[in-house]
């Protein structure tokens, strides 16, 4: 059976790399998620792994998650599984790397979120559209301000704008811009990290992300409970996504 993710251990099994393999929208819907579960469960206690690289086949990392498994019907099983992988990454013990090409959006975007260090094409865009739906984004509303700052979470959050990798990297959404972030990514592992040891990248990672991890999981739940008990309870939300998939304009009520 075909599977959304290519998963390959590198450099003496110091580097795993995952490579999104459903182009060219790389959608993080249920099927990619499970195979990122599956390939960071299996790795999680690799002795020599000092790192992750997560990338992606095609000219896009992700357009984001699937808007029909959004729908009133499946959306509270889609939640709790991708703030579950975003739990997972925000508790790898080594880094997890990024490298972005084209567009990063959405839940797309939420899973580079919670990753280490994020490497971004010139070219590639970011944004969290989903207000322009009628809903919000959670795991962002929670990520979004660890990694540039309240205003200009507030910013990507309320408007669902599109940003580049210039303004990614000046409001500190992302650490480095490169025409090629697969290499980037990969020099900065050769430089930085195949060195050190494994074991204490792994303290590191969880001394400096301990607070952090245990925020999150608790403002994740906070924020699930929001979007299920009120936002998905209102005419605009499910009026958003059924336009969505109409391709048609929202009529809000603003209810």
């Amino acid at each position: 059976m075909d599977t959304p993710l290519k998963a390959t251990l590198e450099k003496d099994g110091a580097l795993l790399r995952l490579r999104l393999d459903k182009p060219k929208a790389n959608l993080i819907d249920a099927a990619m998620i499970a195979a990122l579960h599956a390939a960071l469960g299996q790795y999680r206690r690799h002795v020599m792994l000092r790192a992750v690289l997560l990338e992606a086949e095609g000219p896009h990392f992700s357009f984001g998650a699937s808007v029909e498994e959004h729908l009133p019907d499946r959306c509270e099983a889609m939640l709790k599984q991708l703030h579950g992988l975003l739990l997972e990454l925000l508790e790898f013990p080594v880094p997890v790397l990024v490298a972005v090409q084209g567009q990063c959006l959405g839940g797309g975007l939420e899973v580079a979120l919670a990753c280490s260090r994020i490497f971004a094409a010139p070219s590639a865009q970011f944004g969290q559209p989903e207000i322009k739906l009628g809903v919000f984004a959670p795991a962002a509303s929670v990520l979004l301000p660890y990694r540039t700052n309240q205003p200009a979470a507030e910013d990507l959050l309320f408007t669902g704008r599109s940003i580049t990798a210039n303004e990614a990297l000046r409001i500190g959404l992302i650490q480095a811009v490169d025409e090629d972030p697969q290499a980037a990514a990969l020099a900065y592992f050769d430089q930085h990290l195949q060195g050190k040891s494994a074991a204490a990248l792994a303290c590191a990672t969880v001394a400096v992300r301990a607070a952090m991890q245990r925020d999150v999981r608790a403002r994740l739940a906070e924020v699930e409970k929001l979007y299920l008990d009120w936002l998905m309870k209102t005419h605009d939300a499910n009026e958003g996504l059924a336009a969505f998939i109409q391709k048609r304009q929202p009529e809000w009520t603003h209810q």
